[in-house]
């Protein structure tokens, strides 16, 4: 019992003491923005990275001049004419105070349009964000980028294969 204590409090410790790094939060860098008028409202459309590529994760922030408080609003994408994706403005999780989405990607490159629906006490409006340009995926293509991240799995199978052949019991002639 003496030496159960302290190793449960030495435990708990360390746990905590680890962990507490991990709760801490990189606030979000926005490093490129565009003004959209919505309406009676002017966002200020944030990017964490510049220039945008597909499948590359990065923060969007929209912060309306005036906040966010009394104001709801709706994100459309648009890749050409086809909408990708339809949805509520949302406070973003680690910058509280704009609406934003947290590490998203856009899926292809090409031609996107960002719509703003904002619904607040000065009225409704809609606004775009026009000929937004997305490059290609950064890095080798995903097929090759598969392929290759498979071939540790294989070595492995290949190393089971061998190790239960190697260790499996010779049959017995009677």
């Amino acid at each position: 019992m003496r030496r159960t204590l302290p190793a449960l409090l030495g435990a708990a410790a360390l746990l905590f003491g680890l962990a507490a790094p991990a709760l801490a939060f990189e606030p979000v860098n926005v490093v490129h923005t565009e003004k959209v008028k919505a309406g009676p409202y002017d966002l200020t459309v944030g990017f964490s990275t510049w220039p945008l590529k597909a499948m590359q994760s990065l923060d969007f922030t929209f912060a309306p001049e005036d906040g966010i408080t009394a104001k709801k609003g709706t994100l459309t994408l648009l890749y050409g004419n086809e909408v990708a994706d339809d949805e509520p403005l949302a406070r973003h999780p680690r910058k509280r105070e704009v609406w934003g989405l947290d590490v998203r990607a856009l899926p292809e490159p090409g031609t996107w349009t960002m719509r703003f629906d904002v619904d607040g006490p000065a009225g409704t409006g809609t606004g775009e964000l026009k000929n937004l340009q997305v490059m290609e995926q950064p890095g080798p293509p995903m097929g090759l980028s598969w392929a290759i991240s498979t071939i540790p799995l294989f070595g492995l199978i290949a190393l089971i294969v061998i190790a239960w052949r190697r260790t499996r019991e010779p049959a017995r002639s009677t």
